[in-house]
This record gives structure tokens, C-alpha cells and sequence, in this order.
């Protein structure tokens, strides 16, 4: 998960450098829309992919009650987050919307719950 956070956290980073050339009229690097599209669905991807294992192993390794951990609810959050971000991007990227403040709010949201899940994660290791 630590690199899927920084993958995501990496898109995080190109998408506000996007949004600062948008903001001031400067030109934007070349292709850094397209890095920033395949990082975010890279990390997203990365992210779905970690719930799920982790899910897999709270319930079936460990016999765990999935959902009775600070844990269990934050990673919900932040994979809701990211889904979100995920979804409003791809419409973004195909023009049916032009919410980007609003992409750019979700997705930092996503990033911070996901290191909150991260720090509440230390608590369950063995």
C-alpha cells in the first residue's frame, strides 16, 4: 500500500501542477495531462486492488470482523474517495464535465484519508 500511496500522491502532484498552469495561463509541460491520467488510474487501480487483499486477509486469514477497526473504516473512506476521484476524472478526461476544482478537492481528500489508513493500520500488525 505504501506505494500505491505514493503513486497517488505523485499523480496528486502533477494534477496541482496542471492546475497552477491552468490558473495562471502558463503553457503546461508536454504530456503531463497524460502522465497525470495514467499515474491517477494507476494508483486507483493500486488502491482497489489493496482493500480487496487487505479485506481478504482480515476475514479469511485472521478471522477478523472486517469492519470493527478505525482501520476497516478509513480505507472504506479513502477507496470511496478515490473511486470518486477516479470517476469524476474519467468524465474530465472524456469533457461530459468540467468539475476540476472539484476533482482536485476529492483527489487531495483521497490522498489524506488513504495516509490516515496507512497510520491506522500500525495498530493491527502483528
Amino acid at each position: 500500500m505504501i506505494v500505491s500511496i505514493l503513486c497517488a500522491g505523485w499523480a496528486l502532484r502533477s494534477g496541482l501542477r496542471l492546475r497552477s498552469a491552468r490558473r495562471t495561463g502558463v503553457r503546461r509541460p508536454k504530456g503531463e495531462r497524460h502522465r497525470h491520467i495514467w499515474r491517477a488510474k494507476s494508483a486507483t487501480a493500486m488502491v482497489t486492488v489493496g482493500y480487496s487483499a487487505g479485506l481478504a486477509s482480515a476475514f479469511w486469514l485472521r478471522g477478523w470482523d472486517v469492519f470493527t477497526t478505525a482501520h476497516g473504516f478509513v480505507s472504506t473512506a479513502a477507496l470511496l474517495l478515490f473511486l470518486a476521484t477516479g470517476i469524476l476524472g474519467r468524465r474530465l478526461e472524456t469533457g461530459r464535465s468540467r468539475a476540476v476544482d472539484q476533482h482536485a478537492v476529492i483527489a487531495l481528500a483521497a490522498v489524506g484519508t488513504a495516509v490516515a489508513s496507512f497510520f491506522t493500520g500500525f495498530v493491527l500488525l502483528p
